[in-house]
């Protein structure tokens, strides 16, 4: 079986710095710039810029070729923009990054990837460095703007591009309390019909996961039962270097903070909810969960391993779990158990039913390259996912995946909360609660 490794973007930001805060029931929350702080100041920036209304797609400049800017240029944000510049015909155009060394990495494979595709380098002038960055990159002219930064600040970052009306696609989670995922939800009312934007589940766009959500709905497996998933991952590389301040390695370390990255569940995890969900079409109404830090003691405040029972409308039980620390296998699966069979499916390549109606997931053709192929059901769900994007901009028939995004999200973020609590939590208290953590990072003072 394949590791599985997940690249965690080190995004770039009007971040303020991690924090240990304490919050209702027992969350970060401290002082500092709160998230409505910062939009008030930072949206006053764009106002008064003369925008091309993304209604026009992408303009009527000679050279129609999408332009892409990217803010926070870590793993994640480097690789979705690759997927835009060579299967999605976009230009990678400006990007906006904390640290120079990161903004240089990226630059130099982007550059590459754009003169493969026939496109102009980035412009030195299109690279905007420090805690405004966001602010630059939304203000310049891109068609789209990628964001990639710590989830902690996925709400301002969204408002200001939906401000600059931009195109948008917005990583996920869309965010790491309540309060910010009811502030998503009303951006998601604001660019209906105006603007495309997506969340980065690209699980739903691979074709081998499509074609077994659509079996499984259709009846393949009877009735469902109970579900089971699992997240079984290793340890994230530590970003920070010797010689760094302890703001700079709190920043670059983000992932291991729960206040700016929400915690494993929500941070990681996320992807098998939401693919939950939607084979399901619904939300859980209550969860319960239990959540410890075993082996990874040595940094930050994240847990390493969550145990959950969500409950879904049937009462249809669903069991996750999840590790952050193996070091010698890793796994992630979800099964669902229905009156006709069963439907499994792994990161790894097996996707299958069994019983009544039996389905295998094919590998592709050989070719030259690869006599034996396998069934990768991950290669093709990030360029699915951003073509499918970009056409919707052309077509001029807009996604909003807002809503969605911020349903799945709470449906994490109450798994979280109900392990904070040890107690049974439900969909109704989470909502009701308005939590909302902040950080007391203070990007200014990065030197």
């Amino acid at each position: 079986m394949q590791r599985v490794e997940l690249e965690f973007r080190l995004t770039h930001w009007r971040m303020e710095p991690m924090s240990t805060a304490k919050n209702i029931s027992n969350n970060p929350s401290a002082g500092g710039m709160d998230r409505r702080e910062f939009v008030k100041s930072a949206t006053a920036a764009t106002a008064g810029l003369l925008l091309v209304s993304p209604e026009i797609a992408f303009g009527s400049r000679a050279n129609s070729t999408p332009q892409l800017g990217m803010i926070g240029c870590g793993g994640r944000g480097t690789s979705v923009s690759e997927a835009f510049v060579t299967r999605a015909g976009v230009r990678l155009h400006a990007l906006g990054d904390l640290f120079q060394d990161q903004l240089d990495k990226a630059k130099a494979k982007l550059d590459e990837l754009n003169q493969s595709q026939g496109h102009a380098t980035i412009d030195a002038s299109k690279m905007f460095k420090g805690p405004r960055s966001c602010n630059e990159v939304v203000s310049s002219d891109v068609d789209i703007v990628l964001i990639s930064t710590p989830p902690y600040f996925h709400p301002e970052h969204l408002e200001l591009a939906v401000a600059a009306k931009k195109h948008i696609y917005l990583e996920k989670p869309v965010a790491t309390d309540v309060q910010g995922c009811k502030k998503i939800q009303e951006l998601g009312k604001k660019v209906e019909g105006k603007q495309s934007v997506h969340v980065g589940f690209q699980i739903r766009f691979s074709p081998e996961y499509r074609e077994l959500t659509r079996r499984i709905q259709e009846g393949a497996i009877g009735d469902i039962a109970c579900a089971q998933g699992y997240y079984l991952a290793g340890d994230l590389p530590r970003k920070a270097k010797p010689g760094m301040s302890p703001l700079e390695a709190k920043i670059r370390d983000w992932a291991f903070d729960r206040v700016l990255s929400g915690d494993v569940l929500v941070e990681q995890n996320i992807h098998i909810i939401d693919w939950i969900n939607w084979v399901l079409k619904a939300r859980p109404e209550r969860v319960m969960a239990t959540a410890g830090r075993k082996v990874r003691t040595d940094i930050g405040d994240v847990q390493d391993h969550f145990l959950t029972i969500y409950r879904y409308p049937g009462d249809v039980r669903v069991g996750f779990q999840s590790t952050q620390f193996l070091t010698k296998w890793a796994d992630v699966c979800l099964r669902f158990f229905g009156s006709k069979g069963y439907a499994e499916a792994h990161y790894n390549g097996n996707v299958f039913i069994r019983g009544t109606n039996e389905w295998q997931a094919e590998p592709p053709p050989p070719t030259a390259e690869k006599q034996k192929p396998e069934v990768d059901p991950l290669s093709e769900a990030t360029p699915e996912k951003v073509k499918a994007f970009v056409e919707s901009i052309q077509s001029g028939q807009f996604h909003n995946q807002l809503d969605q995004g911020a349903e799945s999200t709470l449906s994490a973020i109450l798994g979280r909360q109900a392990s904070y609590e040890g107690k049974e939590m439900t969909w109704d208290h989470l909502v009701k609660s308005n939590q909302h953590w902040k950080t007391d990072v203070e990007l200014e003072k990065l030197t």
